[in-house]
Order: structure tokens, then C-alpha cells, then sequence
């Protein structure tokens, strides 16, 4: 294994591997598999770029640092050479973290400074300029991305909400020197390094920027951003002749399907409306689920009831009607009893005979994948940007899409269904 990765939840974890599985057009990218968790194994010999999905984004800033370092220590024994902590690409995280004190802890334990810190995935519309990050035309407090349920990002200085979540100073490489080429951004990081800059936000506002950045950076231990940032790494290693390459090709599962959306984004909310047009939909109430009322019981009643139909269950809500909910029941409290309620009822339906699941929200991902415990997942064609079909081991594959929360166009479920047979 060549490059390893640590990512902060289970939809991010999915956005890079399809990103370096994918690489730079004409050229291919490596052979990835994702990991849910740590593994207890070694990854398969053939492995030339590991993703470990943590759920470390959400929780206290010790717990995540202690998690990614067991991930380290891991991707490290299977001989990675370079190691990427990949966060979301708006930069959700609250002023104590837990991004910084990761980055910081990571950095530490590999020795290093003047370490690349770089959210923009173009694709997206996620750009950083003068380290300010950008929503498309809107800086990201302006762009109504800024409101995640337990990690709201209120400040598009990515410097200024750096700097109030680690030790050392932070740093900024400017659009300017990134224009001028892999040399120019080299020299820039090497001289923040000398200045103790432990983590250092660099400029990207097209994917040729992130290419410039990753060839600068091809010998570097560690590098953090969101999945843009791993456009071009792979390519490093390709052109090296380390790594033989990915040979793609179709990955499905025949079977029957269930969507969950634990997502309250715009586009997730958007997406929710369009397909509950024409395939069974149930909204989940969050006061009855509070209540004891709405179990997986009534969501498996539901779905199963509906197969081969799409079906859909959804708990997506305004930020005000979210907002509402937190003031009454406590933030934690409601996202715990969701995460627990989609968990369950993800298990009973795959011991049930689905095959196909669709899930959206980074957190609801999270909750699904870590109760199936389905191992290594290999990474199949893209759906949609930064969304691939990931399928398990065994005699009867699962076949999974998880996705952000922003991600996806708006008929996203049911093509995702239709890439999830292979087809």
C-alpha cells in the first residue's frame, strides 16, 4: 500500500476513494479499498491506496485523535508512504475541532511541518481563495452550507478557525504561488515549515491548482484536505512506477433496494421531494421517534412492504425545524437516537434480503455502516461526483452508495439504484 487515508466519516471516506480510484483523466488512479474502521488484518497485497472511515467528526477532540493515530499506526505497517486526513470540503468543525487538533496530532506523530491544508474539491463548487472558503459564488458562511446539525461552520476564514483550534501557528500559501507552479508552492511550504507553521492553508479555485499542489507535495509525509485534494497523488506514485493502476470495470448487486436519507441539506431536501413524486416515501417524526413511538420496526414494515418500488425514509428537516428539535430534546440526544434508529433498521433490512442501500448524511453513513460491519468495501464506478458504488465481500454482495449530505444531483436516488445492479 502506497497512500493511505484517514477520513473524519463514512461519506467522505467513500468521496476519496472514488477520487483516487478515479485519478487524473488519461491516466488512471490506484487500486483503492475502503475500510470501515480500523482493521484487525492486513489489507490485501494488491491494495495500493487504503481509505479508513472513522466517525470521528462529532465526537470529543481526544477520542478523535486517538482513533485517527490507531489508523496511522495501521495504514503505516501496510507501508503507506504518504498519508492524507481528509475532512469535509466545507470545514465542518466547531471552534475546539476536532480537524486541527487531528491534523496537529498526526503531524506530530509523523515529524513533520509546513503540512498542506487544503478543504477545496472544485467539482463541488468548494473553492479556497486568500484562505477563505468559497460555496460556489458565496463565501461558505453566506451559502446556507454553514448550518451542520453538531458541526456548524460559521467562519469562512479557514486560518482564522484554524488558529483557535491548535498550538502552533498556522500558515498560508496564496492562489499567486500556486499559479507559479509545483516549484514556487515547494519553496512556500519549506519555508512555513522553517517558520513552525505545522499546518499551512494553501489556494485552489480550479483542479489544476490541486494537481500543481499534489505534484509539489509527491515526497511529503502528510497532507489534509477534503477529496479534491487527492486528484493528482495518485499520479505521483504512477509516474514513479510504483503503482500499476486501477483497471475499473462495472460492480453491482442484483436484489432489492431501500433508501435512507438522514441528511437535512438543501440538496439532500431537494432530492428527497423529487423522488418522493413517484416512489413510496415515509418522513420520519422525529417527536414520535423521541417518543418510542417510530422504531425500525415501522420503518422495516414500510420499506419491505414497498419492494422493488424504491422506497424511501427520510428524517430531513429545515435548519429551523432542526434547530426546533435541539432546543427541545438536546442536539446529541436527537442525533443519537436517529443515528440508532437508522443503524437498526440498515441491519434487519439486509437480514431481510436487500441488497441495494442507498444512504444519505455523513452521519447517518456512519451510523448504517458501522452496524453492518461489512469490512473492506472495493470501490466501483461514480454515481455522481464523489459518490461511487462500493460493494462488499462474499456470496451475497452488498451494494452500497453513501453520500454527503451536498452531494448529488437531484435525481440522485435513482440513478444511484440503477449504478447499484451494475448497470
Amino acid at each position: 500500500m502506497l497512500l493511505g487515508v484517514i477520513a473524519d466519516d463514512f461519506t467522505g471516506a467513500s468521496d476519496i476513494a472514488n477520487t483516487i480510484s478515479k485519478g487524473l483523466p488519461g491516466q488512471g488512479g490506484l487500486k483503492t479499498a475502503q475500510f470501515l474502521g480500523v482493521p484487525s488484518e492486513d489489507a490485501p497485497a494488491d491494495i495500493e491506496a487504503g481509505v479508513i472511515s472513522l466517525k470521528s467528526r462529532s465526537i470529543p477532540a481526544k477520542q478523535a485523535i486517538e482513533q485517527s493515530l490507531a489508523a496511522l499506526s495501521w495504514l503505516l505497517a501496510q507501508g503507506c508512504r504518504q498519508i492524507v486526513f481528509k475532512y469535509c470540503s466545507t470545514f465542518d468543525s466547531t471552534p475546539e475541532g476536532n480537524i486541527g487538533p487531528v491534523g496537529e496530532a498526526l503531524a506530530r506523530a509523523l515529524g513533520v511541518n509546513g503540512v498542506v491544508a487544503c478543504p477545496a474539491f472544485p467539482g463541488a463548487g468548494r473553492t479556497v481563495y486568500m484562505g477563505h472558503l468559497f460555496v460556489k459564488d458565496r463565501l461558505l458562511n453566506e451559502s446556507g452550507l454553514q448550518h451542520h446539525p453538531l458541526n456548524p461552520m460559521s467562519d469562512p476564514d479557514i486560518r482564522r478557525w484554524l488558529t483557535r483550534q491548535v498550538v502552533d501557528k498556522v500558515g498560508l500559501v496564496t492562489q499567486e504561488t500556486v499559479r507559479r507552479g509545483a516549484d514556487a508552492v515547494r519553496a512556500a511550504l519549506d519555508a512555513a515549515s522553517y517558520n513552525g507553521e505545522t499546518l499551512v492553508i494553501v489556494d485552489a479555485t480550479s483542479d489544476d491548482d490541486l494537481v500543481t499542489i499534489a505534484t509539489a507535495i509527491a515526497g511529503h509525509r502528510l497532507v489534509t484536505g477534503g477529496s479534491g485534494i487527492a486528484i493528482g497523488l495518485g499520479a505521483n506514485f504512477i509516474r514513479a512506477g510504483l503503482a500499476k493502476g486501477n483497471s475499473g470495470g462495472l460492480l453491482g448487486a442484483e436484489g432489492p433496494e431501500a433508501i435512507l436519507a438522514g441528511s437535512c441539506s438543501g440538496a439532500t431536501r431537494e432530492q428527497v421531494e423529487i423522488h418522493s413524486r413517484n416512489h413510496p416515501s415515509l418522513p420520519i417524526d422525529v417527536h414520535s421517534v423521541m417518543a418510542g413511538e417510530t422504531t425500525a420496526n415501522t420503518l422495516l414494515e414500510f420499506l419491505t412492504g414497498h419492494r422493488g418500488k424504491a422506497p424511501l425514509v427520510y428524517s430531513s428537516g429545515t435548519p429551523q425545524e432542526v434547530g426546533a428539535l435541539q432546543e427541545r430534546y438536546g442536539r446529541q440526544a436527537v442525533a443519537d437516537r436517529l443515528d440508532a434508529l437508522f443503524a437498526e433498521t440498515a441491519q434487519r433490512l439486509v437480514a431481510s434480503g436487500i441488497r441495494r442501500l442507498v444512504v444519505a448524511g455523513g452521519e447517518t453513513s456512519g451510523a448504517v455502516v458501522s452496524a453492518l460491519d461489512l469490512g473492506a468495501l472495493t470501490i466501483g464506478p461514480e454515481i455522481d461526483p464523489g459518490v461511487p458504488v462500493l460493494l462488499s465481500d462474499g456470496d451475497q454482495p452488498i451494494a452500497l452508495a453513501l453520500k454527503s449530505g451536498n452531494f448529488g444531483a437531484p435525481d440522485f436516488f435513482t440513478k444511484a439504484l440503477e449504478r447499484l445492479a451494475g448497470r
